[in-house]
């Protein structure tokens, strides 16, 4: 048994933990559930409401579940470009970019937001990464399997983390902290509120403008408070989380990433630049490579269905008689005003428009490959 397994079986056994603001959800109507080992909330006045809210004011998560960890250390960038497909010795101070762990078969252990450093944060360490809730113990155990001495790790466990997202989160976190209105997508830097330090980068997971703000614990429940005094900001739930993410196309990782499949399959080819492709010598490469040549076996894509049934995961997705592959994603998308899903199938069924067969319920529904994102995202990017 590897350490990985040590530490999935432990976590199966434990009682689930409360984030920072357990109470503060609470005190808020928030129904509780358990996601990722945590108590966490998955709605207060309902998903559909949460969901047009953020479309269109700014809408505030609580993701203190992920996993934030700093690296630091003689060799930091070469050691991170082992575990890494992504360019890490090219990535400058406040910027930060979307990557993977992927296993010695080339499949996807994890995706994560990686930074550069600056100005002293965080102990003056010079990366900044943070990884799934899910899988953060995980992948803790596998980059400690995988990183020299010389490289030092920590999980920051005692730092919250909130998602301001909506067209108006600029507006409302420009009133708390003006720096940060200067910011664009995939920016980052150390600002401070009321003495209290913060590390925010413009970027988030729902396809909307917005911010991830890194803080302490302890200093959570205030900037919450502050945020929610606003009139563009209210507290929202894992429920809506989950349909923008969806109507955003962006994939889900334990549904529509696994180990079992690959980068180039997945659509996040993007992610590992022309340098990392052409030199290797990240775990996984022979996988990415052979892909890139030859196409993979099967593709993430979007699927638009016929009627207002919504497909789930699990769900079989067939041609005739013949399976070609299965839904990791689906539900009622509020935005769309019609049932949406994602799913991986057969390399010759995933073009754009390719017509299919969802079994919902014992009955086959009609679906449609459709391209995504299913809504425009909405990025405040440089002009």
């Amino acid at each position: 048994m590897t350490a990985t397994d040590n530490i999935a079986t432990l976590e199966e056994s434990l009682p689930l933990e409360a984030l920072p603001l357990d109470a503060w959800h609470r005190a808020r109507g928030a129904r509780m559930v358990g996601f990722a080992g945590y108590h966490m909330p998955i709605q207060y006045d309902g998903i559909m409401a949460e969901h047009g809210w953020t479309r269109e004011h700014a809408g505030l998560f609580d993701v203190s579940h992920m996993g934030q960890l700093t690296f630091s250390g003689e060799g930091v960038d070469e050691a991170l470009e082992l575990l890494l497909p992504s360019d890490i010795k090219g990535l400058k101070p406040f910027r930060q970019r979307y990557s993977m762990l992927l296993d010695r078969d080339g499949g996807i252990l994890d995706d994560l937001m990686v930074s550069r450093l600056g100005d002293g944060a965080f102990d003056d360490a010079a990366i900044y990464m943070v990884v799934n809730g899910a899988t953060k113990y995980d992948d803790i155990a596998w980059m400690i399997e995988h990183l020299p001495d010389a490289v030092t790790m920590n999980h920051m466990a005692d730092q919250a983390l909130l998602a301001l997202q909506g067209p108006e989160a600029g507006e409302a976190m420009a009133v708390l902290v003006p720096g940060t209105a200067e910011l664009t997508f995939m920016q980052c830097g150390a600002f401070e509120w009321n003495g209290v330090p913060l590390w925010i980068s413009r970027s988030g997971y729902t396809g909307e403008d917005g911010f991830e703000i890194s803080l302490p614990a302890d200093a959570a429940n205030a900037f919450a408070d502050a945020l929610c005094a606003l009139p563009q900001v209210k507290p929202i739930g894992l429920g809506a989380r989950d349909s923008l993410r969806l109507e955003a196309g962006l994939p889900l990782y334990g549904h529509d990433l696994t180990p079992a499949v690959s980068t180039v399959g997945a659509d996040l080819g993007f992610a590992i630049s022309k340098r990392r492709r052409e030199e290797g010598g990240f775990i996984g490469h022979g996988r990415v490579m052979k892909e890139l040549a030859d196409g993979p076996g099967a593709r993430r894509v979007g699927l638009t269905i016929e009627g207002r049934l919504p497909a789930r995961e699990g769900a079989q997705i067939y041609v005739g008689d013949v399976q070609v592959g299965d839904v990791t994603s689906g539900g009622f998308a509020p935005t769309v005003g019609a049932p949406i899903a994602m799913g991986w199938v057969s390399l010759p069924h995933s073009a754009i428009g390719t017509a299919l067969e969802i079994e919902v319920r014992g009955k086959r529904i009609a679906a449609k490959v459709a391209p995504m994102p299913f809504v425009p995202h909405n990025y405040r990017r440089k002009a």
